[in-house]
Order: C-alpha cells, then sequence, then structure tokens
C-alpha cells in the first residue's frame, strides 16, 4: 500500500525505529526490496535517485514503483531523491509520488531556504512529503562536489524556515561507499537531534558498520537511506553467474538469482534499522 514518508516515520518514530529508503532502478531490485519488507513485516520506501531518473524518466520509472507499492502488503513510499531541480519536483508530485527531496545543500543557506520553501509548498499542496538537506553529505567519487557537517543551531533555523517534514544532515557519511568504513559523530547527530523537532535522515549509509546502524537510530536518525550496498550485491551476482556460463545471455533468466541476493540484503538491513 502507499504510504506518505511523513506517517512511516511517525509510525516507527513511535516504535523507536527508522524507516529504510532503498535506490532502486527498476523492477528487478524495488520487488526484491519490497520482497523483504513483507517478511519482515516493516515499512519501506523505494527512491528514485538521479541516475534513475536520467535512464528511465521521473514518471516512467514513478509509474511502476507507484503500482508496486499498491499491490504491496505492507506500507511503501515511493520517493524522488536529491532533485535539484523545482521542475524534478513538480514531475514526481504530478506523477503521484508520495515524497520528494530538494536538494539545495550547495547553495548558500538563503537560497537553500528559498528553494526548498517552493518544493515544499508545491508538495505539501499534493499531500506528499518533503525532505530538504542542510550542511552536505559528501561523495566518494565526486571531488568536486562541497562536503560539510551539519550545525544544530543552523538545522533549527533552516527547518522553522522551511516546514519540511524530514531534514537530511550530514554526520560523517558518505555516498557511494563501496566499503563500510564512514567515520560517524554521533555526539553531533544527538545535538542535532535535540535541536530540531523534525525526523532526521542519513544519506550514504551503505558506509555504515551494521552495528552502527542502530546507534544512529538511538541517536535520532529516522530515514536511513541506503543504494550501493544493493547496487554492489546485484552486480557482484550477475557477474558471477556470467563468469560462471560463458554462454548466457537471457536477463530474465540471470535477474532471478540476482534478485534473491539484493532481497537477502535487504532483509539484513531492514532487521537493523
Amino acid at each position: 500500500m502507499l504510504e506518505t514518508m511523513k506517517n512511516m516515520i511517525r509510525r516507527s518514530d513511535g516504535e523507536g525505529r527508522a524507516v529504510a529508503a532503498f535506490n532502486v532502478f527498476g523492477y528487478e531490485d524495488a520487488k526484491a526490496v519490497i520482497n523483504a519488507a513483507e517478511r519482515l513485516g516493516r515499512p519501506v520506501i523505494l527512491m528514485v535517485n538521479k541516475p534513475a531518473a536520467a535512464h528511465m524518466g521521473i514518471t516512467l520509472i514513478g509509474r511502476l514503483l507507484l503500482q508496486l507499492a499498491d499491490e504491496a502488503s505492507v506500507p511503501v513510499g515511493v520517493h524522488l531523491d536529491h532533485a535539484s531541480e523545482i521542475e524534478a519536483v513538480k514531475e514526481a508530485v504530478d506523477a503521484g509520488y508520495s515524497s520528494v527531496m530538494l536538494d539545495a545543500s550547495q547553495y548558500e543557506f538563503e537560497e537553500n531556504v528559498r528553494k526548498t520553501q517552493m518544493a515544499a509548498d508545491l508538495a505539501h499542496k499534493a499531500g506528499a512529503s518533503v525532505e530538504a538537506e542542510i550542511g552536505a553529505v559528501g561523495y566518494s567519487d565526486m571531488e568536486q562536489y562541497a562536503a560539510r557537517y551539519t550545525e544544530p543551531e543552523e538545522a533549527r533555523r533552516f527547518y522553522f524556515q522551511t516546514g519540511v517534514d524530514a531534514l537530511a544532515v550530514a554526520v560523517g557519511t558518505v555516498h557511494r561507499m563501496k566499503q563500510q568504513t564512514a567515520c560517524l559523530q554521533f555526539e553531533r547527530l544527538q545535538a542535532i537531534h535535540e535541536a530540531v523537532p523534525v525526523p532526521l535522515v542519513i544519506h550514504g549509509a551503505s558506509g555504515v558498520k551494521d552495528e552502527e546502524l542502530k546507534k544512529l537510530v538511538e541517536c535520532g536518525a529516522r530515514k536511513i537511506n541506503l543504494g550501493t550496498t544493493l547496487r554492489l550485491a546485484f552486480g557482484k551476482e550477475l557477474r558471477r553467474q556470467m563468469e560462471e556460463d560463458k554462454e548466457a545471455f537471457d536477463r530474465i533468466q540471470l535477474f532471478q538469482s540476482c534478485m534473491k541476493v539484493v532481497e537477502e540484503k535487504a532483509a539484513e538491513k531492514l532487521a537493523l534499522i
């Protein structure tokens, strides 16, 4: 069943847990993630990032994910991740996404606020939830990207000026990490949690050690984003099959075991959050 991010987080917060959100790129990984969520009886958010949106289009992949969400027996959100332009937010909202993220974290504070206010107005009018980012979570493969830790007072000012439903913060994670070597600042996260009355989001959680995921939740994280960990699982399994059988070519057959390993990896993460 389709559900908004705001409602999913509210219920999970009452259980002292977070909502896991996974970047997906089509039917195979989206269905695998939902299968994992249904096995564990947990809500889950399917996220469309920039590469996925560029490959399939916001509306087209959205229709696929929304259909899968409607058919699921657990709450499933469909979320546009890291939109940098209002036009992308509008397309997602018009397509029926249950939440969107406007990422203007590379702009100065005032411009971030202005752009986020526009996105929040658009989304809230359509009944969708809104996420934004203050501070800036870096990328392992983008040296030109200006990463910056989130300051508690800055986060507080940003929230009260924008009214977002969830706030992504930078406390040591990095996008697209292939190893679980992130150096987290739990005290910073706790301070932000105490300063800001809004659910906090951790991006780049594939780089977080499994035993530290629960600690993120204890310190105030209520939405935890994962992507690379699923892509690695899918890619490694696909490569294994191709190396074992040089004549293999039918992608539907090849994808069956890829879906199974993605489901297991998603279930593993869901159980920790």
